[in-house]
């Protein structure tokens, strides 16, 4: 017919959807997230004073009726009260998921400064870093974990002073682990960013009466850590997911937890689904809270994109 209009594609309703709505959608998301996560940690460390300790805060039954009397939602009550049944035991295990993580990624980087350094400025260091490197990156991380773990048994050999700090000794075998691998990866990263600085950089500190060591801390190093956010990124997301490979030597993590709960019940499907939906709040946090670093030690004119 002429002068019909043609029909709006999906992309062109989404191109002009305002994006400031699912922005709010996403960050109300988050809120509620981190809220039942961190209410739900500070009701276990009070030992249950909000509600007791291992139980949901709202009763399954009453999940299950509340969704079953509105049209629509009757046949995922069911779904509804597993999930929060279900609740506590997720809040548990992202816990240690979250401190593995952490106290990995930082305790690597300080390794990892160490090795890039090395690898483009040292001579027989340089080689030492390089066989470290390779090492870490070019075998399992899981076998790596199992050497630790059962062929050297550091789970016996925790000090004391740690000993009963988590659930089990096994943790800290689990962060050493994701500490040495993790360390092996940020070098690689941190060394493409120190690269990236001209070398003018070393012979201008010179110049001034800086050594080549405090040419590196005070002149190269903060230019470079600022170009290697965006792949450090990178290696905090993939520990998030690799975390899960703690559980296989009986770390009490997220995905151990959930394993647990799916080889009890048989409800494998949904647990996963649960199980991937939690990674997937894990792994958008850190990238949006890297995004955030990014852009507040950005220096103007430094970098491709500093003009924000």
């Amino acid at each position: 017919m002429a002068g019909a209009t043609r029909p709006r594609t999906v992309g062109e309703r989404v191109a002009d959807a305002d994006p400031s709505a699912g922005k709010a959608l996403l960050v109300a998301a988050g809120a509620l997230f981190w809220g039942w996560l961190v209410v739900s940690w500070v009701n276990r460390w009070l030992g249950g004073a909000i509600a007791p300790v291992g139980e949901p805060f709202v009763a399954p039954d009453a999940v299950e009726s509340a969704f079953a009397a509105v049209p629509g939602l009757a046949a995922v009550a069911a779904d509804a009260a597993f999930v929060v049944e279900l609740s506590p035991v997720l809040a548990q295990g992202t816990w240690l998921t979250v401190v593995i993580t952490g106290v990995s990624l930082v305790c690597g980087f300080f390794i990892a400064v160490p090795l890039a350094v090395a690898r483009v400025y040292g001579r027989f260091s340089a080689w030492l870093s390089l066989g470290y490197t390779e090492l870490l990156r070019g075998t399992p991380l899981l076998a790596q974990l199992f050497v630790l773990y059962y062929g050297l048994n550091l789970a016996a050999s925790v000090p004391v002073s740690l000993s009963g700090v988590f659930p089990r000794d096994v943790v800290w075998v689990a962060i050493l682990g994701f500490t040495l691998n993790g360390a092996a990866y940020q070098a690689e990263y941190i060394r493409g960013a120190v690269e990236s600085v001209d070398e003018g950089q070393i012979t201008a500190g010179r110049a001034i009466g800086l050594s080549k060591i405090e040419s590196i801390y005070y002149v190269v190093l903060p230019q470079a850590l600022r170009y290697a956010i965006p792949s450090w990124t990178n290696e905090f997301v993939y520990l998030i997911k690799y975390s899960s490979l703690a559980g296989f030597i009986t770390v009490p993590e997220l995905y151990y937890r959930a394993n647990q709960v799916a080889t009890d019940t048989f409800r494998y499907t949904a647990v996963f689904l649960i199980l991937g939906a939690m990674y997937l709040a894990l792994v958008l946090t850190a990238s949006k809270f890297m995004e955030r670093v990014d852009a507040r030690v950005a220096i103007p004119g430094l970098g491709a994109n500093r003009e924000r």
